[in-house]
C-alpha cells in the first residue's frame, strides 16, 4: 500500500526549473510505495535482476520523451525526469523487500537512494555512520523540504549543462536513454548498498515478533 506524504503545491506560472524540480523531488519522494516482491534468501541475486528491468525501462522512458527536438524537447525535461524517478522510485521499494526491509522504508530512505549519487552534498545529513552501518534518519517534511530544495538547485545546473542534447534529435535521445540506464544502475547500487546492511543488522524476524509480545 502506498503512503503518501503531500507536497507543498505552489502556482507554477513562474516557477524556475529549479523550482520545478524541487516539487516534483517532493512529490516522488513524498510517497513510498508498496511492493509484490518478498524477501529472498538469494536478494542480491534477485535485487540485481530488478535493477536491471528497472534500467532497461527507464531507458525506453527517458528516450521516448527526449525525442522532440529543440524548443519543445526543453518542456519534456521535468517529465522526463518524473517518469524515470517513478520508475527508479518502485526498484528501491522492491529492492527493499527482498532484503526483507520494506516495512521500515520512509521519504528519508527514498531521498536518499534516488539522490545521493546526484546530490550528495544536499544529502549529507540524512545518514549517520554508525560503526560500519548507515542509519537513514526519518526526516520531518520540514527538513525534506530543504533537502528537495538543494537537490532542485543542483539539478538544475546539471540539466543546463546536458540541456545541448534537447538540440539534437535522434542522437539526443540515444545519449538521455543511455543516462538513464547508467543513473537507474547507480540508484540500484546505493540501495543494495544501503539495504543489504540494514538486513545483516535487523533481528530476525522470529526475535522481533517474540519481543512485540
Amino acid at each position: 500500500m502506498t503512503r503518501h506524504v503531500p507536497a507543498r503545491r505552489v502556482d507554477t506560472a513562474d516557477e524556475s526549473l529549479g523550482e520545478r524540480l524541487t516539487r516534483a523531488v517532493l512529490d516522488i519522494a513524498g510517497q513510498v510505495p508498496g511492493s509484490d516482491e518478498r524477501a529472498s534468501r538469494t536478494p542480491e541475486d534477485r535485487a540485481r535482476a530488478i535493477a536491471s528491468a528497472a534500467a532497461n525501462k527507464a531507458a525506453l522512458a527517458a528516450g521516448s520523451l527526449a525525442l522532440p527536438p529543440g524548443p519543445l524537447g526543453w518542456l519534456t525535461i521535468v517529465p522526463e525526469l518524473v517518469a524515470i524517478w517513478r520508475i527508479q522510485r518502485q526498484m528501491v521499494a522492491d529492492i527493499a523487500a527482498v532484503y526483507g526491509v520494506g516495512a521500515d522504508l520512509t521519504r528519508s530512505h527514498m531521498l536518499y537512494c534516488l539522490f545521493r549519487h546526484a546530490a550528495a552534498q544536499a544529502l549529507r545529513d540524512v545518514g549517520v555512520q554508525v560503526g560500519a552501518r548507515l542509519l537513514i534518519q526519518d526526516l520531518p517534511l520540514r527538513l525534506i523540504e530543504k533537502i528537495a530544495a538543494k537537490i532542485g538547485v543542483s539539478l538544475s545546473r546539471r540539466l543546463v549543462g546536458r540541456g545541448i542534447t534537447r538540440w539534437l534529435p535522434v542522437v539526443g535521445a540515444l545519449g538521455v536513454g543511455a543516462y538513464a540506464y547508467y543513473d537507474t544502475g547507480q540508484v540500484a547500487r546505493t540501495a543494495i548498498a544501503l539495504f543489504s546492511g540494514e538486513a545483516a543488522a535487523a533481528p530476525p524476524r522470529h526475535a522481533r515478533h517474540v519481543r512485540a509480545h
